[in-house]
């Protein structure tokens, strides 16, 4: 196994950089530039020198031995100042020697994943929590990172292990007298999981959005301000405005932070009818991403004739309230009228919303979630029909509880590994 090194805190000037190894070799390799007498888990002051005596920087040297470290190897870090000179000195100076080399992208979390210190799920919580934006998306990545779903999968696992191995024991012992019916026992742990399962996977398409971003449309006709009440939300001129009709031909986005929830706003192409053949394409790209959007903001006089369905949770509010002499529901986003109320109802609606949100975040537990909830139908069906079906009912449970090891990377995850980790960067 080789020893890994790399910048672990961001590229740049900084007060602080921190260099990280791990492997067989990170002692020996710190000690090189460091100095002999570096403990296996302690923290250090040392001036770091090159192989040839030249003083590279002073800073702090932390040990940690395995297998009490983050990737369950020896690891040792090198807290040096955030200069770029200096932190390629000793870059420089690490590369050269032997049996120590540049880690790759996600090399240290997946040596922690292959050493048993975090489950695939974890893994993918602490690439979530490193590009963590809101508040919503710190705490949800938090969630998953410190195991709960882990946990959560290992306990269906436990209950459909037992279920299982009730099964199996009748079908063991078929020629002997079983004193108990295991049926009623083995439906309650079945159903009890399936509707565990159920929920979460209800949750995931909210927690995915947590994840990724909630998407916002602004949709009215040619003129209502759409692209004005755009730009006093996002506080800068993101959309072009003028007093011509069918200025806005594309969907211009713009990512905000609301009530600690991620949002895009879509601002959308005047809806009407026309000849204009460009115009009509952004029209149908506008009708096309509104409908797809998780809220839809109307800002017209009625929400009738413009071709896109008033959905439950979406907003109507009237346009130019800066022209009107009563403002009542409408807003202006030239003077700012209504924006804080207009602000306020989208955070309540998406807000909401996120109380059904599960702890699984991605499309992939969700998928495993399902196969796992497939099997188990197909075992609580053939389970009545009694225990001459009870080996067909226990290879459904079996192939239940491998979908839910594959949830949290015991298998069948191999392919995946590669795209995940491409995500993070080289110290981490």
């Amino acid at each position: 196994m080789d020893t890994i090194f790399a910048l672990a805190s961001a590229q740049g000037k900084a007060g602080v950089a921190v260099i990280r190894l791990s492997g067989p070799q990170a002692h020996e390799a710190a000690a090189v530039l460091a100095g002999p007498g570096l403990k296996g888990r302690g923290m250090h002051l040392r001036t770091l020198r090159a192989p040839d005596g030249e003083r590279l920087d002073e800073g702090l040297v932390l040990t940690f031995q395995a297998p009490a470290s983050f990737t369950g190897e020896d690891v040792a870090e090198l807290q040096i100042h955030g200069s770029t000179a200096a932190v390629n000195a000793v870059l420089r100076c690490l590369s050269e020697l032997d049996g120590v080399r540049m880690a790759e992208p996600g090399e240290f979390t997946r040596r922690a994943l292959e050493n048993g210190k975090m489950d695939l799920a974890q893994v993918e919580g602490l690439a979530d929590l490193i590009d963590a934006e809101t508040e919503a998306q710190r705490r949800q990545a938090q969630a998953v990172l410190a195991g709960e779903l882990g946990q959560l999968a290992e306990r269906w696992r436990k209950d459909l292990i037992r279920a299982a191995s009730l099964l199996e024991a009748v079908i063991d012992f078929a020629d002997e007298e079983v004193p108990t019916d295991v049926t009623p026992e083995v439906r309650s742990l079945v159903s009890g999981v399936m509707a565990d399962l159920e929920r979460e996977v209800a949750g995931v398409r909210i927690a995915e959005r947590i994840r990724t971003g909630f998407e916002v449309a602004i949709v009215g006709p040619p003129n209502a301000g759409k692209s004005t009440l755009l730009n006093a939300l996002a506080g800068r001129e993101a959309a072009i405005t003028s007093e011509y009709a069918g200025t806005t031909r594309d969907v211009i986005e713009v990512r905000m932070d609301l009530a600690g929830l991620p949002v895009t706003l879509l601002d959308t192409a005047g809806l009407r009818e026309t000849s204009d053949h460009v115009e009509g394409l952004g029209i149908a790209l506008a009708r096309q991403r509104a409908e797809s959007a998780d809220l839809r903001v109307f800002l017209a006089e009625t929400v009738d004739g413009l071709g896109i369905a008033f959905q439950d949770g979406d907003i109507h509010v009237l346009p130019k309230a800066d022209l009107r002499d009563e403002a009542g529901n409408a807003i202006s986003g030239q003077t700012g009228a209504g924006i804080d109320r207009l602000i306020s109802q989208i955070s309540c609606v998406l807000t909401e919303r996120t109380t059904t949100s599960g702890i699984a975040t991605r499309e992939r537990h969700r998928q495993a979630m399902k196969k796992a909830l497939t099997a188990l139908g197909e075992g609580l069906g053939v389970l009545e029909s009694g225990p001459d079906m009870y080996d067909i009912a226990a290879e459904e449970l079996r192939t239940a509880i491998r979908a839910l090891e594959s949830l949290v990377g015991r298998i069948d995850v191999e392919n995946l590994l590669d795209e995940i980790f491409a995500s993070f960067c080289l110290g981490k």
